[in-house]
């Protein structure tokens, strides 16, 4: 039974919730994070960064299990990825292993997969990432790789782009547009199929691997929902449940990528470019490894995800995405020049 475990990045959507569930399992959590926000449920904070090799070292003492889901977002500079995300895991595993802490669950991407050739995506796939968030988190896994031969237990994760309450990033610009009455524009027909996954059914998936044999779990999983449609069935529910009528609309794809890729570099759109590439073919992996391992069976359709983060949205007070320097993905991110697009729409 898990007695006293670290989460870092436990402000973030999954930390805050993975804090919830363990408190509410009579576990002792201790969140570690830059800034905490009012909704933690973790039992004892820390405030620090997770390249302070000291701080870290302090607060994973006597842990018998430490998460590490604190990450950079993947618009932020490339330097400021390889930071936080490199130098990040290499402070927390090394911490964690200074002080003897059995076992570490890894929170990686689906993304270090770049764009595969292979869908659905199976761990064995080659890691081929092809942008500085994607590229980071692969070398994050190659320490990983290392501290295991230390002897140091180290499930990785790889899950995929996750909702549910607390969600915002970049649907809160789906969320908004919606409950303003507009449709809402897709690449093309919108027919690519895109798997996600409910932050609930991630929080199973850390707990899983957090107590499964040693002998189990010592190895990458892919994370996702198990049944998922189209980029254009998912957003329609959201436009649906905001009973405007509205549509999604297919905007002619080469034009509109080009476009894309032109305010991306501008930075005057919240669309980064391995976006906007996930967002021309399907995208989903294959779960079956983490399913007969550790058991793990999904309990939220991309559907009920995003209407369970739409839900959500609707029942906050709303921050326009202009006004949030979107850091996180629990805040509203900047639309930039996207917003004026709202006109036409």
């Amino acid at each position: 039974m898990l007695r006293r475990v670290v989460i870092t990045g436990s402000s973030g959507m999954l930390g805050t919730a993975l804090a919830r569930r363990l408190a509410g399992n009579g576990c002792e959590v201790v969140g570690l994070d830059l800034a905490h926000r009012p909704d933690t449920a973790a039992t004892r904070l820390v405030t620090c960064d997770i390249r302070d090799g000291a701080a870290v070292r302090r607060a994973v003492a006597g842990a018998d299990l430490v998460v590490h889901s604190a990450s950079a977002l993947p618009s932020y500079a490339p330097a400021q990825i390889d930071s936080i995300v490199v130098e990040g895991t290499r402070t927390v595993l090394a911490a964690a292993a200074s002080q003897d802490v059995p076992r570490v669950v890894h929170l990686s991407t689906g993304s270090v997969y770049g764009l595969p050739t292979q869908v659905p995506t199976p761990e064995t796939c080659p890691r081929r990432p092809i942008d500085p968030y994607g590229r980071a988190k692969a070398r994050a896994e190659d320490l990983v790789e290392r501290a295991r031969a230390d002897g140091t237990v180290i499930p990785v994760l790889r899950p995929k782009t996750f909702l549910g309450p607390g969600r915002l990033g970049i649907f809160a610009m789906l969320f908004e547009w919606a409950a303003e009455g507009h449709h809402f524009p897709v690449l093309g027909s919108g027919r690519v199929r895109s798997q996600m996954l409910d932050v609930e059914d991630l929080v199973d998936a850390v707990l899983l691997a957090a107590e499964a044999p040693a002998d189990v779990v010592d190895t990458e999983f892919n994370v996702g929902a198990a049944q998922f449609g189209t980029l254009r069935e998912d957003f329609q529910t959201v436009l649906d449940a905001a009973g405007h009528g509205k549509r999604v609309i297919g905007l002619p794809m080469r034009p509109a990528v080009a476009v894309l890729e032109l305010l991306a570099r501008a930075r005057l759109s919240p669309v980064y470019m391995r976006l906007i590439r996930k967002l021309r073919a399907d995208s989903y992996m294959d779960i079956s490894k983490i399913r007969d391992q550790l058991g793990f069976t999904p309990r939220y359709s991309n559907r009920e995800a995003i209407s369970r983060s739409f839900a959500w949205w609707q029942g906050q007070q709303h921050t326009s995405g202009d006004r949030s320097g979107g850091r996180t993905s629990r805040d509203p991110w900047q639309q930039g020049v996207l917003r004026l697009a709202k006109a036409v729409f």
